[in-house]
């Protein structure tokens, strides 16, 4: 066997002290606390008492000296002469008693002899000066010593303290700047520094606001690197949308609220979130983590929500609050609504969407422009874009008990957000087919059910009906849309009879006219009769505007055009407000109705030409024709091609173009209202000698055409690029809004004025010499023609 170690009783315990660490049983200390090292008293030793006994305390030395070195050495010693017996004391005992006493000495007795030997070498250096000392202070980096020398002057001895004074406070100063400097920088500055001018102030402040943007973009990207590891940045982010500092707390609250948007634009999903649970049901680890992710990330949206609702509060005041809002509410308002409607257009089919519809709905009223058109773009884009259609129909809802509770006083732009719903095929009266062709099905498989006596012949006919029942079945999520759409379509024609009934002065009529101009296809045949009523008694007695009227009569030519084209009703009054507002439109003030007059002009003479006179149909092209001398290039080209059109597709307008007028009776009177009595035919479209000089080159080439008699070969015909458009995508694609020519307008060539009055040839020689005779002998002195006075003469 070999020898046995011998293990000291330190290393041992230590092993055994590691080994109750590691199962556990004893704790760790990271931080021991510091021995102090208690002073043991010195007792003296035997020997050195006897010693001390035998001594005769240096008698047999001082017998040994003569007595005027003793005198000497004693002046000495008192007026401290020498550097080397400073220190000697003659009342002290030998150096025994002296190495006993400084054993026993404290800390403060030893500070007090070394500032008492500073004192002596001062002295010693400045002879004349005067030197007072001043207490030591203790630093991190040790014990910093203070004095104080001033001159035996007695006039700067009080000059010179203050100035040692204030030096002595500014090293305070400097030590504690030194220690507290990361924490309280600002306020070293404002109280230590003196004066801070603007540029640092503003420099503190950038430094401040950078620290700032670097933590929220640091948590926002941690966050949206691993958001289940990482769910704690949302509190983080969340306080610092109510940051307090009074130099950065409005700029830090904007960005935490704009990087909050991003990581829910980024981290939410798009469904819907359910918030029950089931209790007893074991899951999966997985499926557990990813329940307790969707719960956190829902409640800190709800908080988010919930702050962007109380920033955003301030704009929505209620009757009798007349507190004036500050600019930067203002804008974090603003700020909070965008962000509201950014999270509603890219999730609305998460939780909290209906909420935040109906938040934002009365926003629609603000008197805030910025937030009425941000919030109607977005509520337009949802209804746009929504493919289930069900979040629409809560919008829809809530506007319309918003616009019944304010009694119809209410912005346009609570309106004009129905106008882009897209409803465009529309039946109601589908729905009660599509009934009772489900009440025929279900009533022949009963039928097959009770008739059929064979197995076989039943289970056949049996499968037949199952498949047309699962075909129907098929089409549920289509006829679920169709009926929600059919839902929606109710209620908005609700909106517009009722407020064409019950507030037809007010300032969203002209909204409610285009809405039911558009929407007029979709409207049930048992309503036209008393719509058109309504219409024709708010034109005869309600003093419309130009664009209500036009609204009014695209309205009923759109109700006739389609479903209502088997009613016997006669628009006869309706053309007639269409013929005399049509010289009310020009390329001046009334320059934006012409889209809405295009579109009922394409009603009236190309939808409707089977069903409009011979006489009324040449009067509306003459009026059309002088409309275009008044328009700009774009709105004329349109109006050619609708001219163009109602010549190709029939002969009755051929008559203007014929321009020998001495066939019939009477001659044209463009001042009368009444189309069929004007007498077009009588005349000829003499404006296409004018519109083929246009300055516009499309617009000339059409004027030609028309002139032409519209072939569409040969001399006259059109560019396929221009006869293959539309009179709509006429009007869009040569719109000069932009300042643009499409395609540009040449230079026009400068002429040269020949210096001489253009001759003139008259048939009839009398009439020459009246002429004459009227420039040359009439013309007063003060420039002006009495012509009534000239013809009598």
């Amino acid at each position: 066997m070999g020898k046995k170690v011998r293990i000291s009783a330190i290393k041992r315990n230590n092993q055994k002290r590691t080994k109750l660490t590691r199962q556990g049983k004893i704790k760790t200390q990271r931080h021991k606390p510091a021995k102090t090292h208690v002073q043991k008293a010195v007792t003296s030793h035997p020997e050195s008492i006897e010693e001390e006994e035998e001594s005769d305390h240096g008698q047999d030395l001082m017998d040994m000296v003569e007595e005027d070195d003793l005198n000497f050495l004693r002046e000495a010693i008192s007026n401290k002469s020498y550097h080397l017996l400073k220190e000697v004391h003659l009342n002290e005992r030998g150096d025994v008693r002296r190495k006993e006493k400084s054993k026993g000495r404290t800390n403060e007795e030893m500070f007090e002899e070394m500032y008492e030997s500073d004192m002596s070498r001062i002295i010693e250096g400045k002879g004349t000066e005067k030197v007072r000392m001043l207490l030591p202070t203790k630093t991190r980096n040790g014990v910093v010593e203070k004095r104080l020398i001033s001159e035996c002057n007695d006039r700067d001895a009080e000059t010179r303290s203050n100035e040692v004074h204030n030096r002595v406070q500014t090293e305070d100063c400097m030590e504690m700047e030194t220690l507290l400097r990361p924490m309280f920088q600002n306020e070293e500055k404002n109280e230590n520094a003196g004066p801070v001018s603007v540029i640092e102030l503003v420099a503190c402040r950038e430094q401040l606001l950078r620290s700032k943007r670097l933590k929220i973009g640091l948590l926002s990207s941690s966050l949206l690197e691993a958001p289940e590891l990482k769910s704690e940045n949302f509190r983080a982010l969340l306080e610092l949308m109510e940051e307090t500092d009074p130099q950065v707390w409005i700029t830090v609250r904007k960005l935490a609220t704009v990087s909050l948007l991003e990581v829910f634009k980024d981290l939410l999903p798009s469904y819907n979130i359910l918030q029950s649970q089931e209790e007893g049901v074991k899951l999966k680890k997985s499926t557990l983590a990813l329940r307790d992710h969707e719960t956190t990330l829902l409640s800190n949206y709800k908080r988010y929500l919930q702050k962007l609702e109380k920033m955003s509060g301030v704009l929505r005041k209620k009757r009798g609050d007349t507190r004036q809002l500050k600019q930067h509410e203002i804008e974090l308002g603003e700020l909070s609504v965008t962000c509201l409607c950014d999270l509603l257009t890219t999730h609305p089919y998460f939780n909290y969407s209906v909420n935040i519809a109906s938040f934002l709905i009365p926003l629609l009223d603000n008197k805030h422009q910025f937030v009425r058109e941000y919030v109607a773009k977005c509520i337009s884009r949802v209804f746009e874009q929504d493919k289930r259609i069900e979040l629409s129909l809560t919008i829809v809802r809530k506007l319309n008990q918003y616009i019944k509770l304010k009694a119809h006083s209410v912005h346009p732009q609570v309106v004009t957000v129905l106008l882009s719903l897209r409803i465009k095929d529309v039946n109601l009266d589908k729905e009660k087919e599509d009934e009772t062709k489900q009440r025929k099905l279900m009533s022949h498989k009963q039928r097959i059910l009770a008739l059929s006596k064979r197995e076989r012949k039943k289970n056949k006919k049996l499968e037949q009906v199952e498949r047309e029942l699962l075909e129907t079945k098929a089409e549920e999520n289509k006829l679920s849309k169709e009926k929600l759409l059919t839902e929606i379509t109710g209620i908005v024609f609700t909106v517009y009879f009722r407020i064409l009934k019950q507030a037809p002065n007010s300032k969203i009529l002209s909204i409610c006219l285009e809405g039911l101009a558009k929407f007029a296809h979709c409207i049930n045949l048992e309503f036209y009769q008393d719509l058109m009523t309504a219409i024709d008694q708010l034109m005869e007695h309600g003093n419309p505007s130009l664009r209500d009227q036009l609204h009014c009569i695209q309205c009923v030519f759109i109700i006739l055009s389609g479903q209502g084209s088997a009613l016997n009703l006669d628009p006869y009054r309706f053309y007639v407000h269409l013929y005399k507002n049509l010289l009310n439109i020009h390329c001046g003030k009334t320059q934006s109705e012409t889209e809405i007059l295009i579109k009922t002009l394409l009603q009236v003479l190309i939808h409707r030409r089977k069903r409009i006179a011979r006489d009324r149909l040449t009067a509306f092209i003459k009026r059309i024709a002088i409309v275009t001398l008044q328009s700009q290039h774009n709105v004329a080209a349109s109006i050619l091609a609708i001219i163009k059109q109602s010549l190709q597709l029939g002969k009755a307008a051929d008559v203007l173009l014929d321009t020998d007028c001495s066939t019939g009776d009477g001659f044209y009177q463009p001042e009368l209202q009444e189309p069929e009595c004007c007498n077009a035919d009588r005349s000829a479209l003499w404006e296409l000698a004018a519109l083929q000089r246009h300055y516009h080159s499309t617009v000339q080439k059409l004027a030609r055409n028309v002139a032409w008699g519209v072939p569409s070969t040969g001399e006259g015909s059109l560019p396929p690029e221009i006869a293959k458009l539309s009179p709509e995508q006429l009007y869009i694609d040569f719109d000069p809004t932009g300042v643009v020519f499409k395609p540009a307008v040449p230079v026009p060539k400068p002429t040269k004025s020949t210096g001489s009055l253009t001759t003139h040839r008259f048939i009839n020689s009398d009439f020459e010499d009246y002429i004459n005779t009227i420039i040359n002998n009439e013309l007063p002195k003060a420039g002006c023609i009495d012509y009534y006075k000239a013809i009598n003469s």
